[in-house]
């Protein structure tokens, strides 16, 4: 459903979803053309003119790639230099030897075969780095690969980012540390017809509660 809305509102990070190789009709493209939206009102009541620039479409995926990218690149890269430097080569010498051709490829073998740093730093990072005042963002799961209490760091962090710089956020997730923090209007996209629900409700968060209640005699 991002998809589609990423899509039809034309933001970057948007993916076009092909027909498979034997049919001819475009069904993707249809189905998008045949979507329509409106852009509402301002606070001040005036009409909306069109997306804020800067407006984006986050998938998991991207963020666990800028994980990837940033930590295993950049501090990589520095602690590899770093290391020949403290074991006596010269400064002047270690900007040649950062640019080495031999330098960069034994960087892109560290790059893989290291572990990830902190993923919630590097989440949190991103969107410090990403996201831009008054602007629209569609985030797919944001919380892929974050322990409860940076799910709930991040959930904060959009708190914020949504009242003091004007973003606005369209969020998928199941995580009941996000829905329970965050303060919007969620869809039940499960009901039929998709309705507004309480985080209580949602089946998932249900699932929680109920786990922890069995085994509740278990934290006394």
């Amino acid at each position: 459903m991002l998809n589609i809305i990423a899509n039809k509102l034309q933001l970057e990070g948007q993916e076009y979803a092909t027909s498979n190789k034997f049919g001819r009709v475009d069904y993707f493209k249809r189905f998008i053309d045949e979507c329509s939206y409106s852009l509402g009102d301002d606070e001040d009541g005036k009409r909306i003119r069109g997306i804020p620039t800067g407006s984006r479409y986050m998938k998991s995926e991207d963020i666990l790639y800028e994980i990837k990218k940033i930590q295993q690149e950049k501090v990589l890269e520095d602690g590899y230099i770093y290391e020949h430097i403290r074991r006596g080569m010269a400064k002047e010498k270690a900007k040649e030897f950062r640019a080495a051709c031999q330098t960069q490829k034994q960087l892109e073998y560290l790059k893989y075969a290291q572990e990830k740093y902190s993923n919630g730093e590097t989440t949190l990072q991103m969107l410090d780095d990403y996201i831009e005042p008054d602007a629209l963002y569609l985030l797919d799961e944001p919380e892929v690969s974050l322990s409860p209490a940076n799910q709930t760091l991040l959930a904060d962090k959009l708190n914020y980012l949504a009242r003091f710089l004007g973003c606005q956020f369209i969020i998928s997730t199941h995580s009941p540390f996000m829905l329970g923090t965050l303060k919007g209007k969620i869809i039940n996209l499960d009901s039929e017809d998709l309705e507004e629900a309480k985080w209580t409700e949602l089946e998932n968060v249900r699932y929680f509660f109920d786990f922890f209640q069995k085994h509740r005699g278990e934290f006394g």
